[in-house]
């Protein structure tokens, strides 16, 4: 199942932003992500940020049309009554929504393609690329996110960055893969063995998935329309 962080027409219109299910059954990940953690994660957390970014956008109703990434990209212009439930729970609904995406069942072995060939240039390799990439989300001081990025430009070469909390790297690169490092996202399986956890989570990773992300940098992970709407 194809996922967006778009509502259907009826409840575009409505303005509001909804939680849609999960593009596998929770227990689809296991044994590396179990069904309970993917039940909590997805129906109570991700749940949460999707409220409240709705309770949110409610007292400014003018911005309920905006998608999730024009929000994130132009924080500036949200009022400040509202910017640190929107930055927050907007962040949580996007960074969530590409988390799940991003992930299938068995996943799909290793990336190929031009994503292969510019992970080789920018790391030395694929062992080196994980290597690395686990090693910065060991490190990630208490609750946030891993990821590897493009330049919004499409020039140079892709890093590994982190974001505190529910921030994104969206305004200034292309988000490819990303990890989810809240202990909510691992604590019921592994407690506090993040990098265990970290090392297992490869087997789960759709390098299609991140393939697309490569390829289109300028397509955001929220279908909007030129001017920043929420697409129908």
């Amino acid at each position: 199942m194809d996922q967006n962080i778009t509502s259907g027409n009826s409840t575009a219109a409505l303005g509001k932003h909804v939680l849609l299910p999960l593009p596998y059954n929770y227990s689809a990940l296991e044994p590396f992500i179990d069904a309970q953690t993917m039940t909590v994660h997805h129906d109570k957390h991700h749940a949460s940020y999707v409220d409240k970014l709705n309770e949110a956008l409610a007292q400014h109703p003018e911005l309920q049309s905006r998608s999730v990434p024009w929000l994130l990209r132009n924080l500036e212009s949200v009022p400040e009554t509202i910017r640190t439930a929107v930055r927050n729970n907007g962040g949580g609904h996007l960074n969530h929504t590409m988390f799940w995406r991003g992930m299938k069942p068995g996943g799909s072995g290793t990336p190929t393609g031009a994503l292969a060939s510019a992970i080789d240039a920018s790391f030395g390799g694929f062992d080196q690329f994980k290597t690395k990439f686990d090693e910065t989300g060991a490190k990630v001081f208490g609750s946030g996110w891993v990821w590897l990025v493009s330049p919004r430009s499409g020039q140079g070469k892709l890093e590994i960055v982190t974001t505190p909390g529910h921030d994104t790297p969206l305004k200034t690169a292309q988000p490819i893969v990303v990890n989810d490092v809240w202990e909510h996202a691992y604590y019921l399986k592994h407690q506090n063995r993040r990098p265990e956890y970290l090392k297992t989570w490869w087997s789960l990773v759709d390098w299609n998935e991140a393939a697309r992300r490569f390829e289109n940098p300028q397509t955001p992970e929220l279908l909007e329309n030129a001017d920043g709407s929420r697409a129908a």
